[in-house]
């Protein structure tokens, strides 16, 4: 990968520049010019690698959203994982190995559109649908460290405290920015003065875009704002959700010590599901192939001294939708 790809894509998943040219800025700090930058960045679009450059929110800050897992038999899973795609709200949905076989994630305006949604799924798949809502996260979005022979700028250190879950149907949190959110959760226009054009859409000042963003970042409600990379086109084609059964009083500090690890990429905790799911932490491992996952997990688990902790490994297999989330629902 040339390095002007490898520092676009590690340098700025975080801390896009919030001034009216930001891709100016960019292009300064790479030695290129902007035309060039904008071009390559529509060009690692169209490839699938850039998801977009925009907006990460920290989950429940807007709108409400719950991972939710289905039981399905083999032979439905093609056509209930078309269905669940049929639903707007889904961004993310997932073959995983497991008797919990399709793992999606949904995003709605409300938790009562979220509950409205699985029960539409389960009415029209005929199979159960298992909500697990977040309730605190240890290591979330923060970005995607990408392993090239330079030392990136960016960090992948989580936050220094767990963030419990904000409560849910919260839209009203972001209160003027409702409109804001509309317009840039597909991402920023990739043109010389995104900020601008978002405002044209919303009817109010560049200035103010900026300063709004700002507010959302200063707030948490973003969690991070830049470029959004595909790990799969990237190389890293092998995941595993590995999932924990920790005793609720180490909850918290098993938590910050997995979110710690370089190859763990997400880590958060979600309620159990007795007697169907028992497991309360779950962690997200990234690796190139499957044997890099595996040595990864077993590091971590002797590290940590987890290996007597029950835990499973998923690893994912078809990926039937991946995309940023949808906060506003058109209509």
């Amino acid at each position: 990968m040339e390095p002007l790809t490898q520092r676009l894509l590690n340098d700025y998943q975080r801390e896009f520049p919030l001034e009216p040219q930001p891709f100016d800025h960019i292009a300064r700090d790479l030695d290129t010019c902007t035309e060039t930058l904008l071009a390559h960045l529509r060009d690692l679009q169209v490839h699938g690698v850039v998801s977009r450059v925009g907006p990460v929110f920290r989950p429940n800050t807007v709108g409400a959203s719950t991972l939710a897992a289905m039981a399905v038999p083999p032979s439905q899973l093609e056509r209930v994982a078309e269905l669940v795609n049929g639903f707007v709200q889904v961004n993310h949905n997932y073959e995983r190995e497991h008797r919990y076989n399709l793992w999606f994630v949904l995003t709605a305006p409300d938790r009562q559109a979220i509950a409205a949604t699985l029960d539409a799924i389960r009415q029209q798949s005929g199979y159960a649908v298992m909500s697990l809502p977040l309730v605190r996260d240890y290591h979330i979005d923060l970005g995607f460290h990408l392993r090239f022979d330079r030392q990136a700028n960016m960090t992948t250190t989580p936050d220094p405290a767990p963030e419990q879950a904000a409560p849910r149907n919260t839209m009203p949190a972001a209160g003027s920015a409702e409109d804001l959110i509309d317009a840039i959760q597909d991402g920023l226009p990739l043109v010389a003065r995104p900020y601008l054009a978002i405002a044209g859409r919303i009817g109010c000042s560049e200035f103010e875009v900026i300063e709004r963003l700002r507010g959302l970042l200063d707030r948490g409600i973003i969690k991070r704002l830049g470029v959004v990379v595909r790990h799969h086109e990237l190389g890293y084609r092998a995941n595993a959700m590995v999932v924990w059964d920790v005793p609720d009083a180490q909850v918290d500090r098993i938590g910050r010590q997995l979110g710690d690890q370089d190859c763990v990429t997400l880590c958060y905790q979600r309620p159990r599901r007795l007697p169907e799911w028992r497991y309360n932490l779950f962690s997200m491992v990234h690796g190139q192939d499957r044997d890099e996952v595996l040595a990864c997990i077993g590091r971590i688990a002797t590290a940590l001294e987890l290996r007597d902790i029950p835990h499973e490994v998923l690893f994912s297999g078809r990926r039937f939708r991946q995309r940023g989330a949808r906060y506003r629902i058109p209509g």
